[in-house]
């Protein structure tokens, strides 16, 4: 089987499938409320809300990488964005609209690639010690990783709230 088929299942089942491993990124969030995605119920540590724009925006920031066949480096403001002025029911729906969009747009994208693209190294996309560059599979891959480590905490962070 060719590989595109098999990033874009590994990313479905992440983000709102059945991955192996347990629920999706998706499936961890359901029911959760606004007021508990702004809570943070571990001090220092980032809210649900806060990881719900910063996985969107990791999504999107691949998706442009990937596009535009060249490294964007991300300031801290870029990496973990602010939260909305307005901690409300809507501002919460539209941080999850934003995040199913990402998404969505990332597979719109690797539809229209060719098998050989995904060797295709994308150069200086990290600072060490994660290393100089990854190739587009590696990226993409990274982005499946990257929904569950989060799906993870999520999980973690509602059992705390209760």
């Amino acid at each position: 089987m060719p590989e595109i088929p098999r990033l874009l299942d590994q990313l479905r089942r992440a983000f709102d499938g059945d991955p192996w491993c347990g629920p999706s990124l998706l499936t961890n969030l359901e029911g959760v409320t606004a007021a508990q995605a702004a809570q943070h119920p571990i001090e220092n540590a980032h809210s649900i809300w806060e990881m719900v724009i910063h996985v969107a925006g990791w999504t999107a920031i691949v998706r442009r990488r990937l596009a535009d066949n060249k490294p964007l480096r991300l300031g801290d403001a870029e990496d973990w964005p602010a939260l909305p002025n307005d901690l409300n029911e809507a501002s919460w729906q539209a941080a999850l609209t934003e995040l199913r969009t990402a998404q969505e747009q990332l597979l719109a994208f690797i539809k229209t690639l060719g098998e050989a693209e995904l060797d295709r190294t994308i150069g200086a996309t990290f600072e060490p010690p994660q290393g100089d560059s990854y190739t587009a599979y590696q990226m993409l891959h990274g982005v499946a990783q990257h929904y569950l480590y989060h799906a993870g905490q999520v999980v973690l962070l509602r059992k705390l709230l209760g």
